[in-house]
């Protein structure tokens, strides 16, 4: 059982003072695990000997525990890929891998859709605003942004990938100005580029759309939309699945919503890969 849910279902038993504890951590989980406890005390109005009091209650041996569970829950706990691998070697057969990892992918796409299903509309909105729209994404996350540019420009020109390549990151940040919109995407451990390309974002006076894992992420904490995608799989490295379907949900709301002229856009640039040779045409076969 989810701390959230374990609150939840005590909240009834719990006296007037700790349900008023349990009230703001169901309702700002955020400011739990990235405030202090002189912080959270303050605006839960209740002295900082209430939040340990409220951490025993629940069998944490204080409050610094019961904010690593919090914390641990958000997805935002350190898990290193070494010991993960180690687990994977005790794992059984092949076949049983296999079963595993996709029933992790389908559950990893539920809680994708639960999420985020509602906030597409008003993301696909800001960035049918932007005057130009760029997306970044490092290291895991570079398939997803890649792939979110290279359709997205199948209709609409001004969308960009900030990758840094050779150096570049810099360069590529002074495009962005005040009216644009940047997508960013990146999960625990954060990228520092990530994070980087979203704070020049909001200097430069664009709106920042997070795909992350997270809503305590620190790209969520300074984005003005958020999509959450999951990431959890039983493999060493966290799964990139649902982050991808997230995209072209994404993309197919918006292309959808883009009236008849995405259309054309769309036939004008397919035909001209087919023009350009970039796709190999069939060949038929001797005989045929």
């Amino acid at each position: 059982m989810s701390v959230k849910d374990e609150l939840r279902q005590r909240f009834a038993t719990l006296s007037p003072a700790l349900q008023q504890i349990a009230k703001h951590v169901l309702e700002h989980p955020n400011e739990v695990v990235t405030s202090s406890m002189r912080t959270v005390g303050m605006r839960a109005s209740v002295p900082p000997s209430t939040l340990v009091r409220f951490a025993q209650h629940l069998g944490y041996e204080g409050w610094p525990q019961f904010k690593q569970a919090m914390t641990q829950e958000m997805g935002l706990g350190p898990e290193a890929y070494g010991e993960r691998a180690r687990s994977l070697l005790r794992r059984a057969s092949d076949r049983t891998l296999a079963d595993e990892i996709f029933q992790v992918h389908h559950a990893n796409l539920e809680t994708t859709e639960r999420h985020s299903s509602r906030g597409l509309g008003r993301v696909a909105s800001l960035l049918e605003k932007a005057n130009a729209v760029h997306a970044a994404g490092f290291r895991a996350c570079f398939p997803i942004a890649f792939s979110f540019v290279y359709v997205y420009r199948l209709f609409r020109n001004s969308v960009h990938l900030l990758d840094g390549q050779g150096g570049s990151l810099e360069m590529q940040q002074r495009a962005m100005a005040k009216g644009d919109a940047l997508v960013v995407m990146s999960f625990a451990p954060y990228s520092r580029e990530a994070l980087q390309v979203a704070e020049a974002a909001r200097k430069a006076g664009c709106k920042v759309v997070a795909l992350t894992d997270s809503a305590a992420s620190p790209l969520s904490l300074i984005a003005d939309e958020t999509l959450l995608f999951s990431v959890h799989s039983p493999s060493f490295f966290p799964s990139i699945t649902s982050g991808m379907a997230l995209t072209e949900s994404l993309l197919e709301l918006l292309a959808s919503r883009a009236g008849q002229s995405v259309v054309k856009r769309i036939e004008s640039a397919e035909a001209h890969l087919h023009e350009s040779g970039a796709y190999l045409e069939r060949v038929p076969r001797r005989g045929h």
